[in-house]
């Protein structure tokens, strides 16, 4: 099992354990963890580039795959902590993974998280989107 895998089991775990609603207090403990964006990346942001565009919530990720090791710089409006406490939680996940980890993660990693209920269908899609993004993303950082 590759270290993603277990890193994702790990995480889906602490939120099994928990009632729906202290789910979502989790996820919002993970949003505060998400490091803020890089100055260098803010000029990039204003002007629009790489936002998620599938999700409503304005979301921006810059997926680098340096040495076949992903890295994911990410910043999400702050009025969304429910959507920033999963980016963060991917960020985490996928933190100096091989990439070829990051495409082979688990499709339904959104799901997982027993989150449905807590947010509703359609952030779970946005969630959904971002996912995959990332892997998409991590894809043709390999294909270039």
């Amino acid at each position: 099992m590759s270290a993603v895998n277990e890193r994702i089991d790990e995480i889906v775990g602490e939120f099994a354990e928990l009632e729906p609603r202290e789910r979502l207090e989790l996820l919002l403990e993970f949003a505060e963890k998400l490091a803020p964006l890089p100055e260098h990346y803010r000029a990039q942001r204003d002007a629009g580039l790489n936002r998620v565009h599938e999700c409503q919530t304005p979301v921006f990720l810059w997926v680098e795959n340096q040495g076949g090791r992903v890295n994911i710089i990410a910043d999400v409006a702050p009025e969304a902590p429910t959507v920033k406490g999963f980016v963060s939680i991917l960020a985490d996940i996928y933190h100096g993974a091989p990439a070829a980890d990051v495409i082979a993660a688990p499709a339904d990693i959104v799901q997982r998280f027993g989150l449905t209920e807590a947010l509703g269908m359609v952030r779970m899609r946005g969630l959904q989107a971002i996912s995959q993004h990332i892997r998409r993303r991590v894809a043709e950082s390999i294909a270039n």
